[in-house]
């Protein structure tokens, strides 16, 4: 018997590079799977062929008919039209080989338009990133923040001290003799 599943896939990424999550809803005799994951620093598109990856990893192999839908038109019209792949070799390569053990069909939706699995791939792609966010907020080392040398750092001049009279408040008698001195 042949297993007939449908996946639905976003990936987000909040910067380009920066911190990512992937999703998958992964649709099979009857039952719902959700899947999802992310990566501290990466891209979009590789948020998106990784969301792929993941929901064929989880398909049978050996001739399992396989439809999914994405709004990446980068990963539907790469796998479909044969469009250049200059980057994200790796990835590329997993997917070929998955797709070789299965029947797959590749459909583009449009993201953000009402559809329920796509919509839910999204919300669940964009708390991952959120996540993958924070993980690199906590991870981050603490800096402080940068003090400018007595000279002004290699190369620049000295900064120029203040004005007595720069402030807006209103400078004492005393202060104004030592300015005018």
């Amino acid at each position: 018997m042949t297993t007939t599943c449908t996946i639905y896939t976003d990936g987000a990424c909040l910067g380009n590079p920066g911190p990512g999550g992937w999703a998958v809803i992964l649709l099979r005799d009857g039952e719902v799977q959700r899947i999802a994951g992310f990566d501290m620093a990466t891209t979009n598109n590789r948020m998106e062929m990784t969301a792929a990856v993941k929901g064929l990893e989880r398909t049978p192999s050996g001739g399992a008919h396989v439809t999914i839908h994405s709004d990446s038109e980068y990963l539907v019209k790469t796998m479909t039209r044969g469009w250049k792949r200059n980057v994200n070799k790796d990835l590329w390569a997993r997917l070929d080989e998955l797709v070789a053990e299965r029947d797959v069909r590749w459909e583009w939706v449009q993201g953000h338009a009402g559809d329920q699995w796509n919509e839910e791939a999204n919300a669940l792609a964009q708390e991952q990133m959120r996540l993958a966010a924070m993980s690199a907020d906590k991870r981050a080392p603490q800096q402080a923040a940068p003090r400018p040398s007595p000279a002004g750092g290699p190369g620049r001049p000295a900064p120029s001290p203040p004005s007595c009279h720069s402030s807006p408040r209103r400078a004492s008698a005393r202060a104004k003799r030592r300015c005018t001195a």
